[in-house]
């Protein structure tokens, strides 16, 4: 019995350091992106009220369009893992190919359409006159570069695939870096600054929200380049000698996966677009206070998002492999790891949300109603991350029809119609907007959790 026991410690040690091996380097990523995006977001304050306004009035449709990318790479996620732990490296690599085809023919369509539309984006989603004109000069330089943002999507998620967490989160650093090092110099005009005694001319193009939007171009066009450059490169997944014409073989159960993933992110995202509308229909001070509100909470969503990663491609490793020994001790493991970061994480965001609102304004009005929907937020954000490990496991072993069903219900029948009652019908203000996006996030806890009880996640519980 001591000798089972011992065993079976020293498989739960190994195995949880496999999932913090995968996991970290997504984490350390997704929190230079969130730096990166607390001093976007600080920079263009300290320009004022109307700055942040214009780059956050379309926050939803960046992330409409990012996310409909990240679903297609799903697909491509699910399947490389599961090759590759079925030991079939040729079906891998053949599946590489089909993602650069994925990019090419995505990334050109997005970019048609970004830069075609990006005077109509402020209109519809009810941007104050004022600033209609700065919110779509800065939504079309952001774009530019589609092509390459889209490579850095699904490439990223092509190396994840195969175990490679790392290179992702160097490219990632490279960008941010960039993007700071520009915004200082593009956002602010010409300066002097005293240091140890020292007087020195700081050189600035004055550029304001324009400026921001171009350092952030410049940084994503540096991303999918060397992402690119380094998956060619990659001793084990390079699509090197490759076709690049459509393979139906790969590309059909890639779809299949990723289509119910796409329709769901799209969908929701589609929500979040409704629901800053509405946001944005409550005037300046709430559109300020929810878009730096989510820029504070992003951050806390890390540990979530990069645990969901490790699950999704463990998973779909011990699918491809048929070990249901494994695919069970997987989500023992996970879901512990996942509740034990995200109450830490819950309770630092109740803490530090007036002192975290401080850094992006000056306005006591934005600051005091983002404080309070932080902490309202806060509390739910352990029953959050149990959803986005589950999805995760669905994710990597191929289900995602379920994940499609349960984010559209919790969107659009409880976010979204909430929304609409309580800020267009009866006027409870940002408060009961925030509100609703909570019960949102715990309809999907139930869900996942039935669904987790039952088992119906694992393809390999019979």
């Amino acid at each position: 019995m001591r000798t089972n026991i011992g065993t079976t410690r020293k498989w739960n040690s190994h195995m949880a350091g496999i999932i913090l091996t995968l996991a970290w380097p997504t984490m350390l990523e997704q929190l230079m992106q969130t730096a990166v995006q607390y001093i976007d977001t600080a920079m263009v304050g300290s320009l004022g009220t109307t700055a942040t306004a214009a780059v956050g009035a379309t926050t939803t449709v960046n992330w409409l369009i990012g996310s409909s990318i990240s679903a297609l790479s799903v697909g491509f996620l699910s399947f490389i893992a599961r090759s590759l732990g079925a030991g079939d490296e040729a079906a891998a690599k053949r599946a590489v190919s089909q993602a650069v085809l994925a990019v090419l023919t995505v990334g050109t369509i997005f970019t048609v359409l970004t830069l075609s539309l990006s005077g109509l984006v402020p209109v519809w989603m009810q941007v104050d006159e004022h600033i209609r004109h700065l919110a779509a000069q800065y939504f079309f330089i952001l774009y530019l570069p589609m092509l390459p943002r889209t490579a850095t999507i699904i490439f990223g998620t092509v190396l994840r695939a195969a175990g490679d967490t790392k290179t992702p989160m160097k490219i990632g650093v490279l960008v941010n870096l960039t993007n700071v090092i520009l915004n200082f110099l593009l956002i602010y005009p010409t300066r002097t600054a005293t240091l140890m005694g020292l007087t020195l001319t700081i050189p600035g193009a004055g550029l304001g929200v324009i400026g921001a939007a171009a350092a952030s171009a410049v940084a994503f066009a540096v991303g999918g380049i060397c992402i690119t450059i380094v998956l060619w490169r990659h001793p084990g997944v390079s699509p090197k000698g490759q076709a690049l014409t459509p393979d139906w073989q790969i590309l059909r159960p890639c779809l299949r996966i990723a289509l119910p993933n796409m329709l769901q992110r799209f969908g929701t995202s589609l929500g979040y677009v409704a629901f800053a509308s509405m946001i944005n229909s409550l005037g300046e001070i709430s559109t300020a206070a929810h878009t730096i509100a989510n820029t504070v909470e992003s951050a806390f969503y890390i540990p979530g998002y990069g645990m969901q990663t490790a699950a999704a491609t463990l998973a779909g490793n011990a699918y491809g492999a048929k070990d249901r020994q494994r695919m069970k001790d997987l989500s023992s493991m996970f879901i512990p790891i996942e509740l034990g970061l995200m109450i830490i994480s819950g309770a630092l965001l109740f803490v530090l949300a007036p002192a975290l609102m401080g850094i992006f304004s000056d306005s006591s009005e934005v600051i005091s109603l983002g404080t309070t929907v932080l902490r309202m937020v806060a509390v739910s954000e352990p029953f959050y991350g149990f959803s986005i490990i589950v999805e995760g496991m669905m994710q990597g072993v191929g289900r995602t029809r379920q994940p499609f069903v349960f984010n559209i219900i919790g969107m659009w029948m409880i976010r979204i119609v909430g929304t609409f009652i309580c800020t267009q019908i009866m006027p409870m203000g940002l408060v009961s907007a925030w509100a609703c996006m909570i019960l949102h996030n715990l309809f999907l806890f139930v869900m996942f959790l039935v669904c987790y009880l039952r088992g119906t996640w694992n393809p390999l519980r019979d």
